[in-house]
């Protein structure tokens, strides 16, 4: 029985992988066009802040995804196998060994993550998605108004650079491999 979990368990997740790949591999800027006829089906329109959230799950679901699976991957199997020695569950292996000693990388994840985010929501200001790129496409490109590219340039590089800041003093302050 549990041979036959395991044989599940590994078709699940290379179904998933491969999902995964799939949903990375299509640019955000074709995804969000592709995803108009369900993003309308959801929201009920196509445009605007709120039909960007749809394709912005969608493209970041498989990314976010990815970064977890590399965050618990990294986390070194002796401490896994220490674990199952003392009798550990499936779940008490997951709750604390796995996630505890994944967090660090996981705060690296969700920097990187973020980021990403921030650079899809600007690809999405190019269909009325709201924001930084509405305001650089609709103003700076539309408009011809340079200044505020490039204030939108500028603005974009700072939030980019204080999140990777911040996360990355999080992260070194959890991590007890620092210690």
């Amino acid at each position: 029985r549990r041979q036959r979990q395991m044989c599940i368990r590994d078709r699940l997740n290379s179904v998933l992988g491969w999902i995964i790949n799939i949903g990375r591999s299509i640019p955000f800027i074709i995804l969000i066009v592709a995803l108009i006829p369900f993003t309308r089906l959801i929201t009920g329109t196509s445009i605007g802040p709120t039909a960007a959230i749809v394709p912005l799950v969608v493209g970041a679901a498989p990314f976010v995804a990815r970064m977890v699976e590399t965050s618990l991957k990294e986390v070194d199997t002796k401490v896994v196998e220490a674990a199952q020695t003392m009798g550990a569950t499936g779940w008490q292996i997951v709750w604390k060994v796995l996630l505890p000693e994944s967090i660090p990388s996981l705060i690296r994840g969700t920097s990187i993550s973020t980021i990403t985010l921030i650079g899809y929501s600007a690809m999405a200001g190019t269909v009325g998605g709201g924001g930084l790129g509405d305001i650089a496409i609709r103003y700076g490109y539309q408009r011809y108004q340079q200044d505020v590219m490039l204030v939108t340039i500028v603005l974009l590089v700072i939030i980019v650079q204080l999140i990777q800041f911040g996360f990355g003093l999080l992260a070194a302050a959890i991590d007890k491999r620092n210690s």
